[in-house]
């Protein structure tokens, strides 16, 4: 071991962050070849599992240089699992992997410390992850993140294009902020464009730059999947890269249109300042940011008064951002 650690790879380290993790999750299980999750099936009558995996680009290069690794973990989470939800499924349990230069067990404590906090927000478990030390492949404090989770739904609930119907309402769920997406972009205007420094403030913002870039995405399982289960929504689209053009085109079937009204909600601060900043159009800005809708979800008209109530009492912002229509799968954004 001690030639391997002069490689650059510590294994004792790395039996060490296991450790702190088993306790962080409170799974003792953790470590093994393999996790496991008991599937008790219950009231499903015909199970599917739902899966999916993302990371949280380049947004890690903001913790890195900030020392705040904690939040990402939570976005982590958050683009798998709202994922999850967006297909109509709750998530059971999450894996994590992470590569690393060197193992800093400081900074990988904070980076699963919010693994597991989104984790619990999600109501899920969990399971395993890999810690991959290369210090060949990743210098200068730099790490990857990358999450895989896995859900279950009766096939009856997944949510269907053949549910909507014209004159569907959207509401949409507020974002916190940027969310995971557009960090690319970000990251030229601040830092390239202009000299702005982490610990600077903008006009119309109440915290610094990297509080503000590192708010972490929210996770809506709790607040939407009673929701599913009960019938009320029709569809949802989860808001991420491609902004809302793309990812509310997902849902749609060839005979609709959804049409918005940015009239009908406030973008955040954040990116008013990015707009101006970077003298970005319209076009970029919708399709690069979630323009302050973290969710989407279609519903039938009868049921937006109660699904708006629900929404409220379990802690979300809920605006009424248009409609379905009639169309060809476009997804028509007025600024009027």
């Amino acid at each position: 071991m001690d030639a391997y650690k002069k490689a650059g790879v510590d294994i004792n380290a790395g039996y060490k962050l296991v450790n702190e993790i088993k306790s962080l999750s409170k799974n003792t299980e953790l470590g093994a070849f393999g996790g496991m999750f008991p599937l008790a099936l219950g009231d499903y009558r015909e199970p599917v599992l739902v899966s999916g995996t993302d990371g949280v680009g380049t947004k890690l290069l903001i913790a890195i240089q900030a020392g705040l690794n904690e939040t990402v973990g939570i976005d982590l989470v958050a683009m798998c699992v709202n994922d999850i939800l967006a297909q109509g499924a709750k998530p059971l349990f999450f894996l994590d992997y992470l590569g690393v230069g060197h193992l800093d067990p400081d900074q990988a404590k904070h980076i699963v410390a919010g693994v597991v906090k989104g984790v619990s927000e999600a109501g899920a478990k969990l399971i395993g992850g890999e810690t991959a030390e290369m210090p060949d492949m990743y210098t200068n404090g730099h790490y990857d993140l990358a999450g895989f989770a896995v859900g279950i739904a009766d096939q009856s609930q997944l949510l269907k294009k053949t549910d909507l119907s014209e004159g569907d309402v959207l509401l949409g769920l507020a974002s916190n902020g940027l969310h995971s997406n557009g960090f690319s972009l970000v990251r030229d205007i601040l830092f390239k464009q202009h000299d702005y420094k982490l610990t600077d403030q903008l006009p119309g913002l109440d915290r610094d730059l990297k509080h503000e870039l590192l708010r972490p995405t929210r996770i809506y399982v709790k607040s939407v999947l009673p929701l599913v289960e009960q019938g009320f929504i029709a569809s949802i689209a989860h808001i991420t890269g491609g902004g809302l053009p793309e990812n509310v085109a997902r849902i749609l079937p060839e005979n609709l249109a959804a049409e918005f009204n940015t009239n009908t909600w406030p973008m955040p601060a954040i990116m008013t300042e990015l707009q101006k900043l970077g003298q970005l159009s319209f076009d970029d800005m919708k399709h690069t940011f979630n323009l302050g809708l973290g969710m989407v979800l279609a519903v039938h008209p009868e049921n937006v008064a109660q699904v708006k109530e629900a929404l409220v009492k379990s802690g979300e912002t809920v605006y009424q951002v248009g409609r379905l229509v009639s169309g060809f799968k476009e997804v028509l954004i007025r600024k009027d």
